[in-house]
């Protein structure tokens, strides 16, 4: 197959290693601490207490609660009701609409059926009372006395 049989050697690598190197540990590092003056300066209250020491010192403002979360001005119930209620006239009305939309269908189709009764009749009544002669078939005409058929005249 190759031009030359020779046996072949597969070609060496030459390898590097990677050795890691460690990190040193992570110090905090303190930030430095600036003194900030207050927005305000907070009045300086002094009391005397009942032996007579006088005690000096700042004025601590109680610890005021938390709001409260506001209660909504409408209950849960209320609206669940009103909500139904919304409801129940939506189907209602519906309702009303399908009724007269199947009112309405109904008198179109008696509508139709009636203009075709015309329609039938009146094209039943223009082929019997036609004045067209009959082209064949028996003729009767009783008042001259005239039949067709057995050629008898009068």
């Amino acid at each position: 197959m190759y031009p030359e049989q020779a046996p072949h050697v597969p070609a060496q690598r030459a390898v590097e290693v990677h050795q890691p190197t460690p990190l040193p540990p992570a110090v905090p590092v303190a930030a430095p601490v600036v003194p900030v003056q207050p927005g305000t300066v907070p009045a300086v209250a002094s009391i005397v207490l009942p032996d007579g020491r006088v005690v000096t010192g700042y004025a601590i403002n109680p610890a005021q609660p938390e709001p409260v979360a506001a209660k909504p001005a409408v209950s849960r119930t209320a609206v669940n009701v009103a909500l139904g209620g919304a409801g129940f006239l939506a189907v209602c009305g519906g309702l009303v609409l399908l009724t007269s939309f199947i009112a309405a269908l109904t008198a179109f189709i008696t509508q139709l059926i009636i203009l075709a009764a015309v329609v039938f009749g009146g094209w039943i009544a223009v082929q019997i009372f036609s004045t067209r002669g009959h082209q064949g078939g028996t003729t009767v005409n009783i008042r001259k006395a005239v039949i067709k058929r057995n050629h008898f005249h009068s």
